[in-house]
C-alpha cells in the first residue's frame, strides 16, 4: 500500500488507480484508499471558494447519475483528463448502478490534477438522497459496509456550490436563490460545509430550475424553487455575466435554452436511467470562449448489464 504520506508516492498511486479503473472498472479501490483519496481530495476542496473560478478553454459537463460506461464514453468523446479541462456541474451518483466506480474516479483526477478538473456539489451529492436513490445501497453490496459510502459524503460537504467561467458564466448545478444576489454573497455569506439543507441558498443553488413564469415560484420537486427569465436576466445584469450554465433536469438532445438564450442546461447522461431514450450534451469553451455543443448516444449496450440485487428507483427527481 502506498505511502500517502509522500507526495511522489501518493500521485504514482493516484495515477495507478486511475488507469486501473479506468481499463477494468470492477477493479475497486481497497476501502482503506478510498479513505486517504478522500483525506486528499478534501485537502484541496476546502482552499477552494463556494464559486469557484475557472479558465477556458475547458468541457463543461452535466449529470452523470452513475452510468460509468457513459462517463468513459464522455471522456473518449471530450478528451481525457488532463489532455482536457473539465467542469463537472453535480450529481455524480444514484440512478445508475456504478455510482462508487463514477464518483471514486472523479475525485481520482481531482486529487491527481486538481487545476485541470473541478467538481461541484449537486443536490444528489448529500447524505439523505444517496440513503434512497441507490449510492448507499451500491456501497453496501460492493464493500460490504457503509463506511465507503461515510468517506464520500463527508466529501461532498467540500464540493463548491457553483462555478464561475472567465468571470462572466455562472455554473450551479440547479439555480438561482432568492436567498442571494450576487456571488459573491455566495462567496461570503454561506458556510457550505454542511449535509444539503432543506431551504436556503446552498438547497436553492442545488435544486432550483428556470421556469416560463416569471418570478420566483414553488418548486414541484419540493425543495428550492422555480425562477422565471426576469430573475435570470436581473442576476446576470447585476453580476455582470453572458449566462447561467446549469444541469440538473433530463432534457431529450442533452441541452436546452431557457430564457431568451441567457440559461442553458446541459445533461450529460444518454438514455437516463437506461430507459429515457436521451442523448447527452457536453459544452466545450475554447480559449476565447467560443462555445460548442457535442451531444453523443450511449455506450454500447453490453454495458448495461444490471448487478445482481440491483434496482432502480420508479420514480424521479
Amino acid at each position: 500500500m502506498a505511502d500517502w504520506q509522500d507526495s511522489t508516492s501518493r500521485l504514482t498511486a493516484l495515477e495507478v488507480h486511475i488507469a486501473g479503473l479506468t481499463k477494468a472498472p470492477d477493479g475497486l479501490l481497497p476501502e482503506k484508499d478510498v479513505e486517504r483519496l478522500c483525506e486528499a481530495a478534501i485537502q484541496i476542496l476546502r482552499t477552494e471558494d463556494n464559486v469557484v473560478p475557472v479558465s477556458a478553454p475547458l468541457t463543461v459537463v452535466g449529470d452523470i447519475h452513475g452510468q460509468y460506461y457513459d462517463l468513459l464514453e464522455m471522456f473518449s468523446i471530450g478528451g481525457p483528463c488532463p489532455d482536457t479541462n473539465y467542469l463537472f456541474l453535480g450529481d455524480y451518483v444514484d440512478r445508475g448502478h456504478h455510482s462508487v466506480e463514477c464518483v471514486t474516479l472523479l475525485v481520482l483526477l481531482k486529487a491527481r490534477y486538481p487545476d485541470r478538473i473541478h467538481i461541484l456539489r449537486g443536490n444528489h451529492e448529500s447524505r439523505q438522497i444517496t440513503q434512497v436513490y441507490g449510492f448507499y445501497d451500491e456501497v453496501l453490496r460492493k464493500y460490504g459496509s457503509a463506511n465507503v459510502w461515510l468517506r464520500f459524503t463527508e466529501l461532498f460537504d467540500y464540493l463548491p456550490l457553483a462555478g464561475l467561467i472567465e468571470g462572466s458564466v455562472f455554473t450551479p448545478h440547479g439555480g438561482l436563490s432568492p436567498s442571494v444576489q450576487t456571488i459573491s454573497q455566495i462567496n461570503s455569506e454561506i458556510d457550505r460545509v454542511k449535509e444539503v439543507p432543506h431551504d436556503g441558498p446552498i438547497c436553492d443553488l442545488v435544486w432550483s430550475d428556470p421556469d416560463d413564469r416569471e418570478g420566483w415560484n414553488v418548486s414541484a420537486r419540493g425543495a428550492g424553487y422555480t425562477f422565471g427569465e426576469d430573475v435570470s436576466l436581473k442576476f446576470s445584469h447585476d453580476n455582470r455575466l453572458s449566462n447561467v450554465i446549469r444541469a440538473h433536469q433530463l432534457v431529450m438532445e442533452g441541452f436546452q435554452w431557457h430564457h431568451s438564450e441567457t440559461v442553458l442546461t446541459i445533461f450529460s447522461a444518454p438514455n437516463y436511467c437506461y430507459r429515457c431514450g436521451n442523448q447527452a450534451g457536453i459544452l466545450e469553451f475554447d480559449e476565447r470562449m467560443n462555445q460548442h455543443i457535442t451531444t453523443f448516444d450511449p455506450a454500447p449496450n453490453h454495458a448495461y448489464v444490471t448487478p445482481p440485487d440491483a434496482r432502480l428507483p420508479d420514480y424521479f427527481l
